[in-house]
């Protein structure tokens, strides 16, 4: 298994009070990807928001391939932003990508 660091970015349609964005925020803490060397040294938040209502989530996943990692992270912010009161109309995401990976062989 190879654990990766994840950004899904997306956008907030409406004004999303901070108390929600704190809720989606620690609803991910257990994916944050401070756990990480990368997610560390370069100190990645969990949720960071634009005042234009832009927003991107990083999440540690830990898969066997990119995809399968791409695939788990959205699933997460998804279910995140669900829980938090959070309509998919409200917060559509984009595509995730790697922000980073840390494998050890």
């Amino acid at each position: 298994m190879t654990t990766y660091v994840i950004t899904v970015p997306g956008t907030f349609l409406r004004e999303v009070p901070d108390s929600v964005c704190s809720d989606v925020g620690r609803r991910l803490r257990p994916q944050d990807p401070r756990n990480t060397d990368l997610g560390e040294s370069e100190e990645l938040s969990v949720l960071t928001r634009e005042e234009d209502g832009r927003f991107a989530a990083r999440v540690e996943v830990e898969a066997p391939d990119r995809l399968q990692a791409e695939a788990e992270a959205v699933r997460l912010v998804s279910r995140a932003l669900r829980d938090s009161g959070l309509a998919e109309a409200d917060a559509p995401l984009g595509p995730a990508v790697v922000t980073g990976i840390d494998s050890e062989f």
